[in-house]
This record gives structure tokens, sequence and C-alpha cells, in this order.
């Protein structure tokens, strides 16, 4: 699958090398361009001086940024995204909660595109290594979009993840607490960031098993 990956630090290069690693053709995009070209290189990916070009060159683009500059960058991207899958790892924090979720927002801008939730639940460590835990553990999404379903369970399920479909849009609200309570316990109990969930008995409808992820 050809991914475009907006974005260059720490969540862009652990999902970059993963999804290299399984095969996947990645483009990174990011506001610097000489550390974009510098990651792509080091990582065996390929780079674009633009997140208008990155994304209008894939079938599915991933928007590894911080939560405050979502709509900077769906502004940029959203000629090049019409009738293709955008996947939404941020998680805005808690500050904002009670409200839409960030992906519901970010749909709102890209009214061409199919949004997924998808990614904010699971740490840096598992995007760059999903049997961190010698077992294989759950990748939660939400999406409106029966394109992106598909696509997103294939996607995650191809890095080796349980793709869990947890619903529409709305329900990106729930994962983003979710993620955040990970994140409060990390801090609280001075963990190793390397907690992630796994949903024990989870309805055999919700689990989208793909060829890659029975493998």
């Amino acid at each position: 699958m050809k991914v475009a990956i907006i974005g260059t630090g720490n969540v862009g290069q652990a999902l970059g090398s993963s999804l290299l690693r399984s095969g996947h053709e990645v483009t990174f995009a990011a506001r610097d361009a000489d550390k974009t070209r510098q990651v792509a290189q080091q990582l065996g990916a390929a780079s674009a001086d633009q997140p208008a070009q990155a994304a209008a060159q894939a079938e599915v683009t991933i928007l590894a940024v911080p939560y405050n500059a979502l709509a900077e960058v769906a502004e940029e991207i959203r000629g090049s995204v019409e009738g293709k899958v955008v996947i939404d790892p941020t998680n805005p924090g808690p500050a904002s909660s009670g409200g839409p979720s960030a992906a519901e927002r970010l749909a709102e801008r890209l009214p061409g595109g199919h949004v997924a939730k998808a990614l904010n639940t699971l740490f840096g460590s598992f995007m760059a290594q999903p049997d961190l835990q010698q077992r294989k553990v759950d990748a939660l999404f939400a999406t409106d979009s029966d394109d992106a379903r598909a696509k997103v369970a294939e996607l995650l399920g191809s890095l080796g993840f349980r793709p869990l479909d947890v619903g529409g849009l709305e329900a990106a609200r729930q994962m983003e607490a979710m993620a955040w309570l990970n994140i409060q316990l990390q801090m609280r109990y001075s963990g190793d960031w390397n907690s992630t969930f796994v949903l024990v008995g989870a309805p055999a409808a919700a689990v989208r098993e793909t060829a890659s992820s029975r493998n």
C-alpha cells in the first residue's frame, strides 16, 4: 500500500520503520524539508517537499503531527485526499474532553476525505515494534467510512496488530480518553511506556481479521 506520513518525529519514524518492514511504500513530508529527506534516507523511504505532494501520491495518509498542527496540515492536504483515507493518531489532551474528538474535527476540515481514528492508543514503542509484549495487541480504530474501515484494518493487520473496529468516528472520543488514561498511569507510576490495551473476549464482529493479521 502507498502510505504518506506527515511528520518526522518519534511517531512518524516509528510508523515509517514498521510500514517499510511490512512491505509498504512510504513517503514522508514535514515542515523541515532537510530533516524530512534525512529521515527518509535513513529509513529507506521516499520524501516529498510538501505534505500535499506526499498525500497526492498515497492511498492512505497518516498525520503523525502534534494535535495543535492538525488544522494547518488539513488545510494543506485538503485537495490531495479527496476520496482517500486519512488516519488521525493524535490525542488532544484532557483539557478538550467532553466535546468532539480530534478526528471528528479533522473530518469537518476534510469533507472529501475518509477520516479514521487509529493508532492513538498505542505508544511509539509499539508502533516501532508491534510484538513488543510477545503477543498480538489490539489496534483500535473508528471511522464512518466503509472504505477507510477496510483499508485501515488491512494496514493495521499487516503491521502485526489485531485490528479492532470500535464503531463510528464518534467513538474516537472514548479512544482519546483511553489513551490519556494510559499516559497518566505511566506518568503517575514512572512506567516504561510499554503498556497498551488488549480486549479479552472481544465480539467476533469487532475483530477485523485480515490475511496479514492472521499470520
